[in-house]
């Protein structure tokens, strides 16, 4: 094989390492063997065009065509001629559907789930920059550059995953780099002639000038990747760095301190309303005799900038074992003590732990930290809710809707942080506020009230599929559409009460599940909700439910007074528009009450668009598969090769004399092959005593392992030499002894070296060869026999 044929390997198996960066961000990673096959036949065709050979840019030309062709086949050859020739309308579906794919990373939580859109992305994204590190290392020979494109493909994945492995997948990529470093070295290096390097290193050899430069690049690169990996953990004031653990923003440190930053937790509630099947999240076993109220809070939201809520930056402290008590929340206010045991599904990896509002105390296993503001828990360095199981301990706070009413104002801190608006906020939301609320009294009736024009006489519809738009004026385009979901209702609420004065927040979680025969509550992907929390001094922060059909009416809201203006459940939504939607009220026989508690039929609203081919064809899955595999298997063969060779060496064996003595001779094999692993070269002109002095010698081994390689020469001269040899037990043991003593005196390189590049593999080079050329033998003493019938009949 030629240089620049091994450069072009080692170009696509470092894109393809790079590559795996993007493996804890999609699941399932069935596109990794996809995009490996596409990626050989992109390098294939390179290495073709380069043999022909072509001009360096007809080279990029026709590896960008095939890879637009391949793209098109399996992507979009429905909307192709003849189902290969891409034309305006596959651009048009192409751009479809990585609009699709640009909607769905911003919807889904990391894994995200392979829509067609995504897959595109993901494989596109990999053959583009596979293309172009291939043009500047192989093309136009400069694998330098050939850096940047792989550091941005790890760049993407690095700062969108917050997995434990991020450290992994960086050594990975890393030594991609590196491999293409080293072959673009070689080839540069053979152009000058020949690269000697297999001499058997003894004391006081020197090395030769073109040996030095490798084995010193090699160093410099372990050395670079040691500072990479390890500096961040022994420097703990860098935060935020490219191996930090911390994804959600969880500061570095004892647990004692750090902060939590701003992140979206929104960004897949929309889709778990949406799913078809509703997957059970979580499992609850609770003390409280009414489940209604159980709301699973994960994070509260509680920093507004005319855009989104999202979490303010704060402070976090380790888990207390008992909880402070609420902020606001007085002695008067009626409370019960809730116990629950909640268990999480083993693929539902969130980085907030889900518990009742307000939590008195926690125990749960794993890194968690808290945070005293919001009283909610954060997982630090990776920590996530996958398959926890956890016991919470929280408060039922029943306040009247007297004490609520009779509630003092609010102090002057919390004033400050909790009803400040931004100047941009749109003018229409203060004064629909006030509109909504006039003549109240007092905070009370005016938070009911606000409720009330959200859950029943607004005329607003529930609607998982309603585009309001982005930006400042998102929170007017849905008071004047009327249409929307419980994100749209509980920041409009919220942003409205902080208009009139009362701190308020969205919290975001779930709503109640759905009780079981066995006594616990199933929580499902359509439980996921948002809801405001209104404060009120002596209560606290207390829950409101402006979304209609979903959740429960908090019982101090309702009121039997007759012409108060809290919701009444019985009535239907005032004003509701007749025309035919994706909401959750489709039939217009549902009584309210259970629109309210979800438990109308309809259909299901994830309409989403999918791709028009259904997929590829189960040939190109399974040749993208076998192309993985060979990507993947490649540069394991050797290694691979040399174990299942030492497994059948040092195996069970005949007891008969031919038997024992075939098992001397392959074990005193197996013992000069790994002495050859380790820098030994075999020297079949010597004695076995005399290859066991060297062995021993040259290795360094200690007296024991010194022993082992004697007594397997002595046992092959008994076989070689002697009339009746005499069987010796435990060669085999003799041999890992001697293999155990190699791996104690070499350093890390060649233990790896020994291990996945092994010398002695090229055995199977030679017995390759060696059977060509019997193939050839045989052929060629067929031939005279097949014309001589042709020759006697002429």
């Amino acid at each position: 094989m030629s240089g620049r044929a091994r450069l072009a390997l080692t170009a696509a198996a470092a894109t393809l390492m790079a590559s795996c960066a993007l493996l804890p961000l999609v699941s399932p990673m069935t596109w990794l063997f996809q995009a490996a096959f596409l990626v050989a036949v992109q390098t294939g065709v390179g290495a073709a065009a380069r043999r022909v050979p072509l001009a360096r840019p007809l080279t990029v030309a026709a590896q960008a065509l095939a890879t637009l062709l391949m793209l098109t086949v399996v992507f979009a050859r429905g909307h192709a001629i003849a189902g290969l020739v891409p034309g305006p309308d596959t651009f048009r579906y192409f751009g479809d559907l990585l609009q699709q794919g640009s909607d769905d990373v911003s919807r889904y939580a990391i894994p995200a789930p392979l829509t067609p859109g995504i897959r595109l992305m993901v494989i596109g994204g990999v053959l583009v920059v596979g293309l172009v590190v291939d043009t500047l290392a192989v093309t136009f020979r400069s694998a330098a550059p050939a850096g940047l494109p792989l550091l941005a493909l790890y760049s993407v994945a690095a700062g969108l995953s917050d997995g434990p492995s991020d450290w992994l997948w960086f050594l990975v990529a890393a030594a991609g780099y590196l491999m293409l470093l080293l072959a673009e070295g070689r080839d540069r290096l053979s152009q000058w002639g020949r690269v000697f390097g297999g001499a058997a290193r003894t004391p006081g050899a020197q090395e030769s000038g073109a040996v030095a430069p490798v084995r010193t690049g090699r160093r410099i690169g372990f050395a670079v990747l040691s500072v990479a990996l390890f500096v961040p953990f022994v420097m703990p004031s860098i935060q935020g760095g490219l191996l930090d653990g911390a994804g959600a923003g969880v500061g570095v440190g004892n647990g004692n301190g750090g902060t939590i930053s701003a992140v979206n937790p929104l960004v897949s509630l929309r889709d778990s309303l949406n799913v078809d099947e509703d997957r059970q999240v979580l499992s609850v076993r609770t003390s409280s005799d009414d489940v209604s109220d159980l709301y699973l809070r994960i994070v509260s939201l509680d920093d507004f900038d005319g855009t989104t809520w999202k979490p303010a930056q704060r402070h976090i402290t380790s888990v207390p074992s008992t909880f402070p008590t609420p902020a606001g929340l007085s002695g008067d206010v009626r409370r019960t003590t809730v116990k629950s045991t909640i268990s999480a599904a083993d693929w539902y990896a969130q980085d907030w732990l889900p518990m009742p509002y307000p939590p008195s105390g926690v125990k749960v296993a794993g890194t968690w930290r808290y945070e005293p503001v919001g009283m909610t828990l954060v997982g630090d360095h990776g920590q996530n809710t996958r398959g926890e199981t956890y016991q919470v301990t929280s408060l039922d706070v029943q306040p009247t809707a007297e004490q609520l009413a009779a509630a003092p104002d609010p102090t002057a801190a919390m004033k400050k942080d909790y009803t400040k608006v931004p100047s941009s906020l749109p003018s229409v939301v203060a004064q629909t506020a006030k509109e909504v609320t006039a003549g109240s009294t007092n905070h009370y009736e005016e938070a009911v009230k606000l409720q009330d024009y959200f859950a029943v006489t607004g005329g607003f519809q529930y609607d998982t599929q309603v585009e309001v738009g982005r930006g400042e004026g998102a929170i007017a385009n849905f008071l004047k559409q009327k249409r929307g979901f419980c994100v749209h209702f509980s920041f409009a609420m919220a942003a409205m009460a902080r208009t009139l004065g009362i701190p308020a927040r969205v919290a975001v979680g779930f709503a109640p599940g759905t009780p079981q025969a066995d006594g616990t509550v199933s929580v499902g992907l359509k439980d996921a909700h948002a809801w405001p929390e209104l404060y009120f001094e002596g209560v606290g922060w207390t829950r409101f439910e402006p979304t209609p059909t979903r959740g429960t009416t908090p019982s101090y809201t309702v009121s039997d007074t007759p012409g108060s203006s809290v919701p009444d459940e019985t009535l239907p939504s005032k004003g509701a528009s007749t025309a035919p939607s994706a909401s959750a009220s489709q039939s217009e026989s549902c009584p309210p009450q259970l629109r309210r508690q979800d438990a109308c039929a309809s259909p299901s609203a994830a309409a989403a668009v999918q791709s028009g081919d259904g997929g590829p064809p189960w040939w190109q899955l399974a040749l993208g598969a076998l192309g993985g595999l060979v990507v993947v298997a490649l540069p394991l063969s050797p290694m691979l090769y040399r174990q299942q060779v030492r497994a059948r060496r040092l195996g069970a064996y005949d007891r008969t004399p031919a038997g024992v003595a075939a098992h001397t001779l392959a074990v005193w094999l197996e013992l000069t092959d790994t002495a050859w692993d380790f820098g030994i070269l075999p020297d079949d002109s010597q004695t076995p005593r005399n290859a066991a002095a060297r062995i021993v010698r040259l290795g360094g081994l200690d007296p024991v392992a010194g022993a082992s390689v004697h007594r397997v020469a002595d046992a092959v001269e008994q076989v070689l030499y002697a009339p009746q040899p005499r069987p010796t037990a435990g060669l085999a043991d003799d041999v890992r002894r001697v293999t155990a003593a190699f791996n104690g005196t070499v350093g890390v390189p060649s233990r790896l070296r020994a291990l996945f590049a092994p010398r002695s593999a090229v055995r199977l080079v030679w017995a390759a060869s060696a059977g060509r050329a019997r193939l050839r033998e045989r052929m060629a003493a067929a031939r005279p026999t097949l014309r001589k019938p042709t020759e006697q009949q002429s």
